[in-house]
């Protein structure tokens, strides 16, 4: 029986959701998001947890596709657990919160943008290379494109360029930032705030705030999964995905 890659605390009205699969840098392997859903299920059934935090036990925070599976297997299931994972952040009844500490990598991305907030380090960096790796961001479209403009958004998945916490805050991504030394204090005020609002109205006002992205997710899911699996399973990017684990191994 494999270890848990993701655990789940409640505490003082708060479901801590912990990234913790340093292995592979919190890679979106199958174990890890079916766990990270199953968290999330729990966190929306108890009634002692009235907002969820999502955040790595270690300093990367998400580094995208597991691509040692990728690069073996189909990858449609995936693609299709990782919608269904940002459905379930966008439709939760409870405010989710992101805490990042260190970097976010291409799929990594799509939990951030699912999250109603998100605070980061100003140390934090991300990236989305899927480009470089021969596929598109696609699963993680349905909630990144409501969150870019059409110019960021061109600009980040087409380029694959690293950018900081300070661009993901003008770009919509990112919540606030702060210096990375306060950032459990500012976590702390953040929480502090949300712990006075009434379930009712977390309910009804992410129900305002997320019809969109939710209409999204609902009205074009299927296809970019279908779009993400024949991508990963293309002679191109088997190619370069293998190309990618061989430089990571030397």
């Amino acid at each position: 029986m494999s270890s848990e890659l993701v655990h789940l605390d409640v505490a003082d009205g708060v479901a801590t959701i912990t990234l913790d699969s340093e292995h592979n840098r919190n890679a979106l392997s199958r174990q890890l998001v079916t766990e990270l859903r199953e968290h999330l299920a729990a966190a929306e059934g108890d009634p002692e947890a009235k907002v969820v935090v999502i955040r790595s036990a270690h300093r990367v925070f998400c580094s995208g596709a597991d691509l040692s599976e990728a690069a073996t297997g189909s990858m449609e299931e995936g693609a299709r657990a990782i919608i269904d994972l940002q459905r379930r952040i966008t439709t939760s009844v409870k405010p989710v919160v992101v805490v990042l500490a260190g970097p976010v990598r291409a799929g990594g991305l799509g939990i951030v943008g699912a999250a109603d907030l998100v605070l980061a380090a100003e140390s934090v960096t991300f990236a989305l290379t899927e480009v470089r790796l021969a596929v598109a961001p696609a699963v993680i479209s349905v909630t990144l494109l409501e969150r870019f403009t059409s110019r960021t958004a061109a600009d980040l998945f087409l380029t694959g360029r690293t950018f900081s916490a300070a661009e993901a805050v003008a770009a919509g991504l990112v919540t606030r930032t702060v210096p990375d030394a306060e950032l459990e204090v500012a976590l702390a005020e953040l929480l502090a705030g949300l712990s006075l609002g009434y379930p009712q109205g977390f309910r009804e006002t992410k129900a305002l705030l997320n019809h969109d992205v939710v209409a999204r997710i609902d009205a074009l899911g299927d296809d970019v999964a279908a779009l993400s699996a024949r991508l990963f399973g293309s002679d191109e990017a088997r190619e370069a995905m293998l190309a990618f684990l061989n430089r990571a191994k030397g």
